[in-house]
């Protein structure tokens, strides 16, 4: 063979690997389960197939959703919380035995497509103060070698979801890593290129203009803005072009920028906070999901998108934590029970709701109208310590309902959480059941689910619930 014929052919693979590349990259959603009122994982997973998403990211290894996920055919990425982190550090056979419990049993013919695994989520957010930080590395060693022992290296990738904090600058071109994160990230990043992984990150504009009034509310999405950042030769007109570039300066400055990356996390939640609607959440999307199939890239990186994006996220989880915001309840292009929230097209057609859902009967729990509510305090604080009240907050969709609608929507929930059992509903005779929807305009009184677990509460990367939170600031705004 010819040099010239074998550089001709050389090219023309590259040429064709590059378009499988192309191909296999897309728009996947985080499925998170940290619900009050869960729909039954093969429902979920009708939905994602009714909807055509090809990629899940989970951040567990719950083995009912892995068994729901067995033959689907949907690429999957298993999380490992940070709790989890220490022990498999320090301990091989700790690592052993989770790649076998959560992926080498699903790796088998007809089972679950599993490529990647999430080495923690999010282990170096400033929040945390280190806490997980040398756990990562020796973690991602001791799982290499697990996953070579099963012979699983070659097709599951480990990879570690950081958020975009771990990086910083006053420019895209200016990027760097944190100074305390930058000697670990080298490692991790030296890892992942050896291994062939990408870097997976988390980017989320609507958090910047949540903590930062000053933040111009057009740069946070993708119609263009009256306030772009001017970088040298380059424009930005979103944050998230201005946000991804900055990783890549980062990536540079240690010797990566070529590193393929991942969006792990992106979206826009539609209650709980000002900005957080639906208007905005499909505005949001619809402009991501256009911008990422347009391969249209950025400034630093042209026409190369991110391998995978994934949306952030699924369905909303009634029961996650509050601490970074109110909002953190509705993140979901899906309601709890899986009915779409507004148009939206992720290139496969228009969102479809999920099917055959189970519904508890048509009544709900609202506060009786022929008593005195003075002495309601205490009830509408056991309530919302169970349900999910964050609408009821400043911004919140049913912020608006007055003072008997906050007390009916806290006593409902609450009903609803607890199967509709009469008694849940009698607050000392100043609840009462009505056949009669309540709901308000854009305040949805819900209806419960009975076709999965109800009141489950679980860990998930870090964002824990309590069944004990007390809702002081709707207490407060009540009575």
């Amino acid at each position: 063979m010819t040099s010239t014929l074998f550089s001709m052919i050389t090219v023309l693979l590259f040429c064709v690997f590059a378009v499988v590349e192309v191909v296999e990259s897309g728009i996947g959603v985080n499925w998170g389960t940290v619900a009050l009122h869960k729909l039954s994982p093969e429902t979920v997973v009708d939905l994602l197939k009714d909807n055509k998403i090809e990629k899940v990211k989970l951040f567990d290894a719950d083995p009912d959703v892995l068994k729901a996920l067995m033959g689907s055919g949907i690429e999957v990425m298993v999380g490992i919380p940070n709790e989890m982190l220490s022990v498999l550090s320090s301990s091989a056979s700790a690592a052993d035995l989770w790649v076998s419990q959560n992926v080498s049993r699903y790796m088998v013919k007809g089972g679950v497509n599993i490529k990647y695994v999430a080495v923690g989520n999010e282990p170096f957010l400033t929040s945390y103060s280190g806490q997980y930080q040398s756990y990562v590395f020796p973690a991602l060693t001791n799982l290499q070698q697990s996953l070579a022992k099963g012979n699983l290296a070659g097709m599951v990738k480990l990879v570690v979801p950081c958020n975009a904090d771990a990086y910083e600058s006053s420019l895209p071109s200016q990027g760097a890593f944190r100074p305390e994160l930058t000697q670990i990230m080298m490692q991790i990043i030296s890892f992942l290129s050896s291994n062939v992984s990408p870097f997976v990150v988390n980017i989320y504009p609507f958090l910047s203009l949540y903590g930062n009034s000053d933040f111009p509310q057009d740069y946070a999405f993708f119609e263009g803005t009256t306030h772009p950042v001017v970088d040298g030769p380059n424009v930005y007109y979103n944050a998230y072009d201005g946000n991804f570039d900055t990783l890549l300066a980062a990536l540079s400055k240690i010797g990566y920028g070529h590193i393929p990356i991942v969006i792990g996390e992106i979206g826009w939640p539609t209650d709980g906070a000002l900005g957080a609607n639906l208007s905005a959440a499909r505005l949001f999307n619809k402009g991501l999901v256009n911008r990422v199939l347009s391969n249209k890239g950025t400034p630093l990186r042209p026409g190369v998108p991110p391998m995978d994006v994934y949306l952030f996220s699924l369905l909303d989880e009634g029961a996650k934590s509050v601490l970074p915001g109110n909002f953190e309840r509705h993140w979901g292009i899906f309601s709890f029970d899986g009915q779409a929230k507004y148009s939206l097209n992720l290139g496969n057609g228009l969102l479809k709701n999920a099917k055959d859902v189970h519904y508890l009967p048509s009544r709900w729990c609202v506060a009786n109208p022929t008593r005195d509510l003075s002495a309601v305090a205490n009830h509408f604080k056991l309530a919302c310590s169970f349900a999910d009240c964050t609408t009821l907050n400043y911004g919140g969709s049913c912020n608006g309902i007055g003072e008997k609608g906050n007390i009916s929507y806290a006593f409902n929930g609450y009903y609803q959480l607890q199967k509709q059992n009469p008694r849940t509903c009698e607050f000392d005779g100043l609840g009462i059941v009505t056949f009669r929807d309540p709901s308000v305009g854009d305040c949805r009184f819900l209806v419960g689910v009975t076709d999965g677990k109800s009141s489950g509460f679980r860990l998930n990367s870090g964002r824990i619930v309590s069944s004990l939170i007390i809702f002081w600031g709707i207490f407060t705004f009540v009575v």
